[in-house]
């Protein structure tokens, strides 16, 4: 018998047998379906399948996570089911096929804000710690009016802090051409065009007369010279306009010459349009939904209209619709009508923190669950920091009540965020490090958002214990773990854990005596050295694959981080897997997602039965070509038979250099 042929049976089975089959693939880890109807996958009994470390749906792929052995597990099931298989892209292109118009736009809205999102995460926190510096009162003068040396430094972090909001048309039409793969350099061409210093800067515009206005006298009509510094939707039409025309010129201008006039027709155009039409359009357009949005929250209705974006924030993640709200922020932001600040952004930061303590409110009720713990404690760090995901996807959506009792708490919290009219000025800064981005000049400031976040601890965390306690919104009937409930029962003096009634008797489970050994792990490329839980995607930072570590790459250079044998390369070059001594299966995976690139950003210099130290070289990864494919390079190193694996400890460092000693596990075997 082929080694998962049960398990691939029953998986067809379970997920709606071969008819409910649009495409599948596999990647270095997942098997990925597009499903026909996706209610029909019984993901309750696929959970139970003994190959099977979990499951997610994403950008309408059903995902299956099986490990290290998913190719072998894709042919098998391939072979019993008759469907053959299709390429990643393909599996892609099916699943946004699937998707509704909303659900295509969303996903669209979502692969041009990504990849700016960090830097408009540490803009916002340079801009948190300016607030701080020239914003807070301390006995009548703030810092830098005491402080040369802090005035200074002030005036110095105003230059990458406000660089992404100011500058924000180019990241985003940078990021448009990227996602419709024309060329990126047109893109920031024309961003720059839009923030040019020769046009009159968007933020004075207000406070500027019309007859001062600049123009572009052409005789026959006159254009207005104005800039759309930190704008949204000018920035995405045009970004479109300019990807579609040369999308256009390319089928249509003869290869010899396109080089030349493929880049001027469609760059020119988009730059007069954008300044004749599109740019005054988008400006227009963002600041009706600036002023529809900013009269909810300041009308007789705030209280329901801020209780209702609190509830239903967590929601919208699960759909995905969440991503337009990026837009909606930066478009408040870029508004005088709002003192260019955001009131949605403080509600989003509470809606974190509300998932995380839902989520602590687990971890104590289920405590002596120490499987569950692996999930559901890094889950709350991340949520804490303003990272919903693990915590939603692992723990709170598992068991609903914790997902309702923090939608709830988060309404009440954005409930009273709005009455103190508390706002942020910039978005980015999530979970409890949001406070930093809040606005300490108008409304309540620091201090009502603080107060919003012991809402949302308190009421979330309170609820989750309520709900469990009565059975309320529980999607299963869930025993506690023993522990919890030995300590709940000596707590209230129900039994003595000392001794036992007279006659009674305890067993101990047989134990078979077990080897432990312990392994060195090395650092597989120079680098900053980061968490599991942090790598930004969930099968990883939730562990379901195992727990590991992982390194964002300063080289190309990858090393192996154990001593063993080479136990496989797979055939998109991306992933190696390597076999301890001591038995423990390792992953050495490049990158995130880039199963898609079909190796050729990788070249491996190992191959499988291949004995392997420190020093050896695996694979050399270039990052640039990584990068420019719109992929992370993090490289992870994960134990992916994690019943074998013991204690596991890597030092307390950032910076760290390939082929050092960095930490050990234990391997049972």
């Amino acid at each position: 018998m082929a080694k998962y042929q049960n398990d691939a049976e029953q998986l067809l089975k379970d997920i709606g047998g071969k008819e409910n089959i649009n495409a599948v693939s596999h990647c270095a880890t997942r098997m990925r379906f597009v499903l026909n109807d996706p209610d029909k996958a019984d993901q309750d009994a696929i959970d139970e399948i003994p190959s099977v470390k979990g499951m997610f749906t994403n950008a309408g792929q059903f995902q299956v996570i099986i490990g290290n052995d998913v190719a072998t597990f894709y042919n098998e099931f391939k072979e019993i089911s008759g469907v053959e298989g299709t390429s990643e892209e393909d599996v892609k292109s099916v699943a946004q096929k699937k998707q509704n118009p909303l659900q295509r736009a969303v996903g669209a809205l979502a692969e041009i804000f990504a990849p700016i999102i960090p830097a408009i995460i540490v803009g916002g926190l340079i801009l948190g710690f300016r607030n701080i510096l020239e914003g807070v009162d301390f006995g009548g003068a703030t810092i830098v009016d005491r402080s040369t040396f802090w005035a200074a430094i002030n005036d110095f972090l105003w230059l990458p802090g406000e660089a992404i909001f100011q500058f924000l048309p180019v990241g985003i039409t940078w990021s448009v051409t990227r996602k419709m793969g024309t060329t990126q350099i047109l893109g920031i061409v024309l961003g720059i065009t839009l923030v040019s210093p020769q046009l009159l800067d968007a933020n004075d515009v207000a406070s500027t007369a019309a007859a001062d206005i600049p123009a572009w006298d052409f005789g026959f009509a006159q254009v207005d010279m104005i800039g759309y510094q930190g704008q949204v939707i000018p920035a995405m039409l045009a970004g479109f306009l300019l990807s579609y025309l040369e999308i256009f010129f390319r089928k249509h201008i003869p290869e010899a010459v396109s080089m030349i006039f493929v880049p001027l027709f469609a760059l020119l155009p988009t730059i007069i349009a954008a300044h004749v039409v599109l740019g005054p359009f988008g400006w227009w357009l963002g600041n009706i939904i600036s002023n529809v949005i900013f009269a909810g929250l300041t009308s007789s209705l705030s209280w329901l209209f801020s209780f209702a974006f609190g509830l239903l924030y967590s929601p919208l993640v699960i759909t995905g619709l969440h991503h337009m709200s990026n837009a909606i922020d930066l478009q408040l932001i870029a508004s005088e009508v709002t003192s260019h600040t955001t009131s949605l952004w403080p509600m989003i930061a509470l809606s974190n923190i509300a998932q995380g303590s839902a989520v602590l409110a687990v971890i104590y009720l289920h405590r002596g669950d120490k499987k569950e713990e692996q999930v559901s404690i890094p889950a709350m760090i991340s949520c804490y920091l303003g990272v919903t995901e693990p915590a939603m996807f692992g723990i709170n959506l598992k068991f609903i009540y914790p997902f309702v009792a923090a939608m709830i708490g988060s309404g009440f919290a954005g409930l009273f965020n709005n009455f103190m009219d508390v706002r942020a000025n910039s978005i980015g800064v999530g979970g409890l490090p949001g406070i930093l981005v809040i606005n300490s000049q108008i409304g309540g400031g620091y201090l009502a958002f603080a107060i919003s976040m012991v809402i949302a601890i308190v009421i979330s965390f309170a609820l989750t214990v309520v709900f469990r306690k009565r059975g309320i919104f529980n999607k299963e009937d869930r025993e506690e773990p023993e522990a919890a409930i030995a300590a709940d029962a000596a707590a209230s003096g129900s039994i003595d854990l000392s001794s036992t009634e007279e006659g009674a008797t305890t067993t101990a489970p047989e134990t078979s005596e077990t080897q432990v050994t312990t392994e060195k792990l090395f650092v597989p490329v120079s680098g900053e050295l980061i968490d599991i839980t942090a790598v930004d995607d969930p099968v990883f930072s939730q562990k379901m694959m195992g727990d590991g570590y992982a390194v964002k790459p300063s080289d190309d250079k990858i090393y192996s981080p154990v001593e063993g044998t080479i136990s496989n390369v797979f055939e998109t070059k991306h992933a190696i897997g390597i076999l301890t001594p001591a038995g423990a299966e390792v992953l050495v995976h490049m990158g995130l997602d880039t199963v898609e690139l079909k190796g050729e950003p990788f070249t491996v210099n190992v191959q499988e039965n291949e004995q392997v130290t420190a020093d050896t070289q695996l694979a050399l990864m270039d990052r640039k070509a990584v990068e420019d494919a719109g992929k992370q390079t993090d490289v992870l190193t994960i134990f992916t038979n994690g019943e074998q694996i013991g204690s596991f400890s890597i030092e307390d460092k950032k910076e760290v250099s390939a082929q050092e000693e960095i930490g050990s596990v234990e391997v049972h075997s």
